[in-house]
């Protein structure tokens, strides 16, 4: 009795939790499908409803800002930020976690503190050192900001994964004869997808809904990310309010797309270095 009374509260909260993050998304959902009379006193007033798909289809042709162009801008530029710092930040967190060199806990505490810098902090030297390598307005600039600003988290990530895995596999490569990179990449990574499919869904969800760092870095308006487009559909005189709910709507479609494809293994990896299997 005591523990079904415990599972009613938590999932009592859970479904509260869940109602206050879903009724705001109700709220923008209406707006991009419903014509902007029929919500003007609310959209819960279902006195009239005419649901219609045209605020997405002007959203995606947009004349001066079609969010088309900025969804494959983004895809150009999230999915290296995301490939990237998934390679290089589990060659180091394998190294803290297995090899043994000098001041690496100084090292590796170092990584950490870095997640503590706010981007707003570093932006003017960001912004410096990429004209000083001539990299504003260029996708490869934006890019290696993400990966480098990816990189601290997704090092701490992966060390604590690679110390949950067992180390008698490792060893027994080595026994036979099997280099450390061999032992890495062909029975290491392996078991460690699920890990890399809970990096990969977060670190592509940062960099897809970023509009800070794209914001300093991209200017001509053909290379904006589709973030950077939606406040250019508001127009001079006039707020079409449907049109930027479904652009909203198009640009969030594509993150949860990949958290459902990759929803199990993100969830064994999120819990696979805090339990042991």
């Amino acid at each position: 009795m005591k523990i079904r009374k415990t599972t009613v509260i938590i999932h009592i909260i859970a479904w509260s939790a869940a109602l206050i993050w879903i009724v705001p998304f109700l709220g923008v959902l209406m707006a991009a499908i419903r014509p902007f009379p029929e919500i003007i006193h609310g959209w819960w007033d279902f006195a009239e409803f005419n649901p219609s798909f045209s605020n997405f289809v002007e959203a995606w042709s947009h004349p001066s800002a079609p969010l088309a162009q900025g969804m494959l801008n983004s895809l150009l530029v999230a999915i290296p930020s995301t490939l990237i710092p998934m390679f290089v930040a589990s060659l180091a967190g394998y190294g803290f976690a297995r090899f043994s060199f000098p001041i690496r806990d100084y090292i590796f505490l170092s990584v950490v503190l870095i997640m503590a810098l706010p981007q707003q902090m570093i932006a003017v030297p960001i912004f410096q050192i990429m004209t000083n390598l001539g990299l504003i307005d260029n996708f490869i600039g934006l890019i290696l900001v993400h990966s480098a600003w990816g990189l601290a988290w997704i090092i701490l990530f992966m060390r604590n994964y690679f110390l949950r895995l067992p180390i008698e596999i490792e060893e027994a490569a080595k026994v036979d004869g099997a280099s450390d990179f061999k032992i890495f990449y062909k029975i290491v990574m392996p078991m460690a997808l699920p890990a890399l499919a809970s990096v990969a869904v977060l670190q592509f969800m940062w960099v897809w809904n970023d509009f800070f760092l794209a914001l300093i870095l991209i200017s001509s308006p053909d290379k904006y990310l589709a973030t950077q487009r939606i406040p250019y559909m508001r127009g001079v005189y006039h707020v079409d309010w449907g049109v930027l709910s479904a652009a909203s709507i198009l640009v969030m479609v594509v993150p949860v797309i990949i958290y459902v494809l990759l929803q199990k293994y993100y969830i064994r990896g999120m819990i696979g270095w805090t339990v042991k299997g």
